[in-house]
């Protein structure tokens, strides 16, 4: 065989063992020929190119769910807000509503107190774009490797999680909580996601948000809160319930010191803090937790109050929605004294809890409502023991009737409209009216004879005006309603402050005795224009309501001229007749720290009784009403406290008395200024003094009838008196005294008059 051939044979014999010696290279290799399979197949363009190929995919993903995911709608809780009512000095008096929460602009909390969240939840807060990737990622590892939950959550991200998404636990709100958090940021100022942050945080105690948490745990508004008291609640933020130093286990307040501790150096860290400073600085104890605040007491009432004013100027559900800050004219000195003196002057002397020792107590009511007469503002109301014992409020009950309190209104309406007597001559304090009781008017329609109190007749027949006010007499009242006209005294009534309702007698005599509807408002707005010299006088109770989007301004107070000053400073002189006559229906509250002036008031069957009184500075007007426990019915007062019937001289009277000495301790109290106080011409009746049974209707004889003749030695012209307001009873045919030592009318018993 040639070298040819040869060459050939061996080719041919490799060509056959090629694939065997393949395939045994391969087994024998084992594993090194497999990776060299693997290596060739994920080379490394392979894999960089595969990774950035799933990068390019996942920003693909992220760019499109970012324009996918929108941002919601806030969460309902996040909106909702508590209506916060504070006193005329600012002090928190209730806040009302489902969240305890007031929000506040962010330049209404210190720099100090944002810096130190700042420090302790995002200190790259200011820099990033609402979400930190680094802490992110730090906060899964924590959680992988068991050190605590994820975190790493930026101030942004917490925002977003409390106003629009919930606090769900998932990997979906976690994803939303990222997209939103990067548009938030992209949107938002960065002051104005601080403030969402810190106004929508939950710090326990009830507390959402930083002015609720300053109140909650340091009895402040946020905008006090020191820079020690900001860090613990920054510090608090993060676990509410179990950081509240107050519950804290010794364990966990060492975790809150050295967290607290934290805030503060980071703040050194970040040059918001001087370390020098940061070493002065001491833990801040917070209070212990309060009761929230709520309706009880009188708390209830004055909202109720201060809601039924904003109604005729915001709609109710703006007012639901929360978020008012709403300052009540209600000065806390003079509210506590009214309280007190309620307490003191009635119920002290109810049995309200042994209902079988004395059931009647139970019907008993109290209302009142003070009011500075310069300024119209409500300083102080009672509205009743409290929301859950009687759920409307007393002092604005507009279903009794003011009874003997509407008197003056009739002689202002007279004094306005130039009125006279039948007989013709002007309708004065100096004026003769016949005061025999159960006498029938003259010049009437409709029939008229009221009874007097205890049936007593004044004079044969004739009396003043001041005497019949100072002693209330129906009689004289009901004739001059007459002589003034009903329509015209109605005119006066609301002109002063009263309220048109259905039901008012306004063509009727009766309406002299105060027989339509009225509640203590009204009628301190009618005592408030006569003691403010005719000008109207509209009692608020709103100081200041403030909300982030509005400023309700509040009822203008003071009006235009209602009446003449002349009529009403000729009004008050009268009135401080009643008080300083020593017969007269509110000679119980006289004192030598006031000057006061005041009318009493009884309605029929004795189911509610008043007394509507003021100094040159306070007006205030009580009221009681009998009322049927659980129902609206009206029942009389008669037997409260085991006494007989109660009018205005009696609770009322002093209660007012008490509440007005309080009220007014320390004041520098003047005298009332009445200048233009016209009494009217002297007149002088031919009668006696003394009260006599009372004839027949139908043998009366009418004002017009009897002619004065003139002595002016017995002149019973209250001018004659020192404080001008009285007869003399030396001087006097007085109904409390006369020359021969006639016998005078008894003293006002618990009731003196319709």
């Amino acid at each position: 065989m040639g070298r040819a051939e040869v060459r050939k044979a061996q080719q041919r014999r490799g060509a056959r063992r090629a694939p065997s010696g393949r395939a045994q290279g391969a087994e024998g290799s084992g594993s090194t020929g497999k990776r060299t399979g693997i290596r060739r197949f994920f080379t490394w363009k392979k894999v960089l190119g595969t990774f950035f190929g799933l990068a390019l995919l996942g920003m693909g993903a992220l760019v499109a769910l970012y324009f996918y995911v929108e941002e919601p709608d806030p969460n309902k809780q996040a909106l909702q807000q508590s209506n916060v009512y504070k006193y005329a000095d600012g002090t928190i008096m209730a806040s009302k509503g489902k969240v305890n929460r007031e929000i506040l602009p962010i330049d209404k909390i210190p720099m100090d107190v944002q810096e130190a969240f700042i420090a302790i939840e995002n200190k790259s807060f200011r820099k990033d774009q609402g979400v930190d990737f680094k802490g992110l990622a730090r906060g899964l590892w924590n959680t992988a490797t068991g050190r605590g939950k994820a975190g790493g959550s930026t101030i942004t991200q917490q925002y977003v999680k409390n106003y629009y998404l919930t606090q769900d636990q998932t990997a979906t709100r976690k994803l939303k909580e990222l997209v939103i958090s990067l548009k938030v940021d992209q949107r938002m100022k960065k002051p104005e996601i601080l403030a969402g942050y810190l106004n929508t945080s939950y710090f326990g105690r009830g507390a959402y948000g930083i002015q609720a948490a300053a109140q909650a745990y340091y009895g402040v508004d946020a905008g006090q809160l020191t820079l020690e008291q900001g860090a613990y609640l920054a510090t608090l933020v993060q676990a509410p319930s179990q950081y509240d130093w107050s519950t804290a286990s010794d364990e966990t307040k060492k975790r809150i010191t050295i967290r607290y501790d934290a805030t503060l150096v980071n703040m050194v860290d970040m040059k918001k803090l001087d370390e020098a400073k940061r070493k002065t600085l001491k833990f801040p104890e917070p209070q212990p937790p309060q009761p929230p605040m709520g309706m009880d007491g009188q708390k209830g009432y004055l909202v109720q109050a201060a809601e039924a004013e904003l109604n005729s100027q915001v709609e109710r559900k703006l007012i639901d929605a929360g978020g008012w800050t709403f300052t009540l004219n209600i000065d806390p000195k003079k509210q506590a004294a009214l309280e007190t003196a309620v307490q003191e002057e009635l119920e002290s002397k109810l049995e309200r809890t042994n209902v079988e020792k004395r059931p009647i107590d139970q019907r008993v009511q109290a209302g009142a409502t003070s009011v500075d007469p310069k300024t119209g503002h409500i300083v102080a109301m009672y509205g009743g023991t409290s929301l859950k014992d009687h759920w409307s409020s007393n002092a604005l009950r507009k279903d009794y009737q003011p009874g003997s309190t509407f008197k003056p209104v009739v002689l202002a309406s007279a004094l306005e409209n130039g009125s006279n007597t039948q007989d013709g001559k002007p309708i004065t304090p100096n004026a003769l009216y016949d005061g025999t009781s159960k006498r029938a008017v003259v010049g009437s329609d409709i029939p008229f004879a009221p009874q007097n109190q205890e049936d007593h007749s004044y004079g044969t027949p004739m009396m003043t005006v001041q005497e019949a006010t100072n002693f209330s007499v129906n009689s004289v009242y009901a004739q001059m309603i007459v002589d003034v006209e009903p329509p015209n005294v109605k005119k006066t009534a609301l002109a002063l402050g009263m309220k048109d309702r259905d039901g008012w007698p306004e063509d009727k005599p009766a309406m002299s005795l105060g027989t339509m509807s009225a509640n203590t408002v009204e009628m301190a707005a009618v005592y408030a224009t006569l003691d403010n010299h005719g000008k109207k006088v509209t009692p608020t109770i709103i100081k200041k309501a403030e909300h982030k989007d509005r400023v309700v301004e509040p009822v203008q107070p003071i009006g235009a001229q209602a009446i003449s000053r002349k009529t009403a400073d000729t009004v008050t002189k009268v009135l401080t007749g009643v008080v300083n006559d020593e017969g007269g229906s509110g000679n119980k509250v006289r004192s030598s720290a006031y000057e006061a002036a005041g009318k009493t008031g009884t309605t029929e069957s004795n189911v509610s009784g008043w007394f509507s009184g003021y100094t040159p500075e306070l007006v205030t007007v009580v009221a009681i009403f009998g009322e049927e426990p659980g129902t609206a019915k009206q029942v009389t007062l008669t037997g409260t406290a085991g006494l007989g019937r109660l009018g205005g001289s009696s609770f009322p009277a002093s209660i007012w008395k008490a509440y007005t000495l309080a009220a007014l301790k320390g004041a520098d109290t003047g005298k009332f200024q009445l200048s233009e106080a016209d009494m009217g011409a002297v007149q002088t009746p031919s009668r006696s003094a003394s009260p006599t049974p009372s004839p027949s209707p139908s043998s009366s004889a009418p004002a017009a009838s009897s002619s004065p003749s003139p002595s002016p030695s017995t002149s019973p012209s209250p001018s004659a008196t020192k404080s001008g307001t009285s007869p003399s009873p030396s001087t006097s045919p007085s109904p409390t005294a006369t020359k021969s030592g006639g016998p005078k009318p008894p003293d006002p018993p618990l009731i003196p008059e319709h």
